[in-house]
């Protein structure tokens, strides 16, 4: 059998590949940060501005937590070995816990082994065949699979139309619970889920609402709590799920916070949390030295605001097609596949790692690079980034 499934893979491969859509990894042989250094071909410690990490508050290189997670290795070991409910929880695991629902303001927070486990694993323990989700049409891909898993009725309304979403809930009385679900920050776009309008609208339909922070967590808002702070809904919305691998540290593991009945029953039957082993005790640490330097000051948060306003004002100044953005990510608009794979590789040439995201990434036709702005970034390495891409622009005839 495999003989002829493999034939039928290489044909898929080769026209991905002549397609100029095949995703090649780019080895980094430096910790991550604003400047690293890849393998290439021709240069095994090739130096370059990197502008497409999620490493917004350039935490994941962070002193601190690298001495934190050392320690916690010595006080508590390398790896838990067990899921939670068996043997797999330690005072570190709660301790972070408790600090991620102080952070948003929630009444308890669950642990998993990534944001795309807490998404994954959120809505089938909560709904049946009886109840209605209704999702943004751009949601992240983990909610997308999170909302397959469950048997509850399915809707779905245009990327921040309130006029769709309140159509959706009309058809939706006719189950018994519904639930909204969001991005807080859509990743490709970079825009914010209007929360306000949204929080209305399940007021007046008798809704609850999910929002996952992962990109808007430690960014959006005015000392980055998220879209929750940037509406004023503090501790108002059911539920949140969030990630510690983009501004809390860029490492791994995820969470689900909000209200306590809801963390309940996701500990009795949410299966990525009951059957995955819990998350090594430095990672916990680290997790929780993030969230007091978050609380210490303002310093990154602010840091990254102003890098943000300042690359995508010279960039639109500079004529480059950039989609509103709220948050630390800026979308390149170049609409066509191939020319974004084309435009990333000579932007690499000229020392600016950025990626082209294209088909089924973004939908037809929506082709982009999307650029990640840091608080790590200095003004040098925004200028050097800002230069490059209109040198390569105009190369490209994107612009004049």
């Amino acid at each position: 059998m495999y003989t002829t499934f493999q034939k039928h893979l290489q044909e898929e491969l080769q026209q991905i590949e002549a397609a100029g859509l095949y995703k090649r990894e780019r080895v980094i042989v430096t910790p991550q940060s604003s400047g690293i250094a890849v393998a290439t071909t021709d240069n095994p410690h090739a130096e370059v501005i990197n502008f497409c990490a999620n490493n917004y508050l350039g935490l994941a290189d962070n002193q601190e937590l690298i001495d934190a997670a050392k320690a916690c290795m010595d006080r508590r070991g390398y790896g838990m070995a067990s899921v939670r409910f068996i043997c797999g929880t330690q005072d570190t695991h709660k301790q972070l816990e408790q600090a991620i629902s102080d952070f948003f303001g929630t009444e308890d927070t669950i642990l998993y082994a990534s944001c795309f486990d807490a998404n994954g694993g959120l809505f089938e323990p909560l709904l049946g065949q009886e109840d209605a989700i209704i999702s943004d049409a751009l949601n992240h891909a983990s909610i997308i699979d999170g909302v397959r898993l469950c048997k509850a009725v399915r809707y779905r309304y245009a990327n921040g139309d309130m006029a769709d979403l309140e159509k959706q809930l009309q058809a939706a009385q006719a189950q018994r619970y519904r639930i909204i679900a969001t991005d807080g920050v859509f990743s490709m776009d970079g825009n914010v889920c209007p929360l306000d309008k949204i929080y209305e609208l399940a007021q007046k339909y008798d809704a609850m609402v999910m929002v996952d922070e992962s990109h808007s967590a430690g960014v959006v808002g005015e000392t980055g709590h998220g879209v929750t702070e940037r509406y004023n809904l503090r501790g108002k919305i059911e539920i949140l799920t969030g990630t510690l691998g983009k501004a809390f540290g860029g490492s791994v593991g995820g969470f689900t916070t909000g209200k306590k009945e809801i963390i309940d029953l996701l500990r009795q039957r949410s299966r990525p949390y009951l059957f995955s082993n819990s998350l090594p005790p430095m990672i916990a640490a680290a997790g929780l030295k993030t969230l007091e330097l978050l609380t210490r000051n303002n310093e990154l948060q602010d840091r990254l605001h102003s890098n943000t306003a300042y690359f995508v004002e010279k960039m639109k100044g500079a004529g480059f097609d950039i989609k509103p953005t709220e948050s630390a990510i800026c979308a390149v608009m170049l609409y066509d596949a191939k020319l974004s794979q084309d435009m990333a590789a000579a932007l690499q040439q000229e020392g600016i790692y950025v990626t082209g995201f294209y088909y089924p990434v973004v939908p037809k036709d929506q082709a982009r690079i999307r650029v990640q702005v840091s608080a790590a970034h200095t003004r040098e390495q925004l200028d050097r980034g800002i230069a490059a891409f209109i040198k390569v622009g105009k190369a490209f005839g994107v612009i004049k």
